[in-house]
């Protein structure tokens, strides 16, 4: 069983910086993949960024490259995602989510999925 929960978010101006949390309790191996995806209200959910765990490879959206920097610390099973230069068009509901199946063959479907924390950037 792997509990996924995420913490930080809140209410920026655009231009601000906040940071994310999401740690991963129970099996998640090295080599797996933990990741943030949001979701605007009306909008499909998007894939923000990603990381293979205990690895160094990262995965960026377009809309976020430059941006948004995510970092693991694989001692805690845990990844940040630092947001800088929000815009309002960052708005939305950020979900961290893990798996044991490598970032490469992930799309969406990952396994675990944390509840969510709310992002507000106003303008």
């Amino acid at each position: 069983q792997v509990r996924v929960v995420e913490t930080g978010g809140g209410s920026v101006e655009a231009g601000g910086s906040l940071r994310l949390s999401c740690t991963a309790s129970g099996y998640i191996y090295k080599g797996g993949c933990m990741g943030w995806f949001r979701q605007a209200p009306g909008k499909e959910r998007e894939r923000v960024a990603r990381v293979v765990v205990g690895g160094t490879t990262t995965y960026y959206a377009d809309s976020v490259k430059g941006r948004f920097i995510l970092s693991q610390d694989n001692a805690k099973k845990t990844i940040y995602l630092q947001m800088n230069s929000l815009e309002p068009d960052d708005t939305a509901m950020y979900y961290c989510a893990a798996d044991n199946i490598p970032c490469s063959r992930l799309s969406s479907d990952f396994t675990y999925w944390g509840q969510g924390t709310q992002v507000t950037v106003s303008s």
